[in-house]
């Protein structure tokens, strides 16, 4: 965390228990690239997975949750602890709903940050939309706070930095 805190920090942040992430357009840049062998290859921002990091030690939940299967994905996230991913599911809402029960929270305790038309139905059931700067427009015009950064390069990092910020501000 910075010495100076954001101001732009929305309402009902400091609340935050639980966030869940899309994949591809919030940790990747969105491109699906493919090897001669078959092989799928993503690039993960190092910031984004330290952000997390530090989410799970200051007892924040972290999920993830994407229309597709990878086992990219699965191996990236096993390498950050994140316990909760979701992969091959279309109804990311539903996934925020069992998390809801699993965790004993409200909506209002959690997050979302999608980047497509596909995350819309997750973040409208999330206490916090947030969204990369690259998202789709109608993403943008939904989501409660946009990072400043594009997915796949830091905007994960500043949405964990936005939720220790409001935790450091409540404090």
């Amino acid at each position: 965390m910075d010495d100076k805190i954001p101001q732009n920090i929305p309402p009902g942040a400091a609340a935050i228990e639980l966030i869940v992430f899309d994949v591809d357009g919030v940790l990747t840049d969105g491109r699906l690239c493919f090897g001669a062998d078959g092989g799928e290859m993503k690039c993960f921002d190092v910031k984004d997975g330290h952000g997390i990091c530090l989410l799970h030690e200051r007892g924040i939940q972290v999920a993830v949750a994407s229309a597709r299967d990878s086992a990219v994905v699965a191996r990236r996230m096993a390498e950050l602890g994140v316990e909760h991913l979701y992969q091959g599911c279309r109804d990311k809402a539903a996934v925020l709903d069992a998390l809801l029960v699993r965790f004993g929270l409200a909506a209002e305790q959690t997050a979302f940050m999608g980047d497509d038309a596909i995350d819309l139905p997750a973040m409208a059931r999330a206490g916090l939309a947030l969204a990369p700067a690259d998202a789709h427009r109608e993403v943008l015009r939904r989501a409660d706070w946009v990072a400043a950064a594009k997915g796949g390069r830091g905007a994960a990092r500043e949405a964990c930095d936005l939720l220790l910020d409001a935790r450091a501000r409540r404090g």
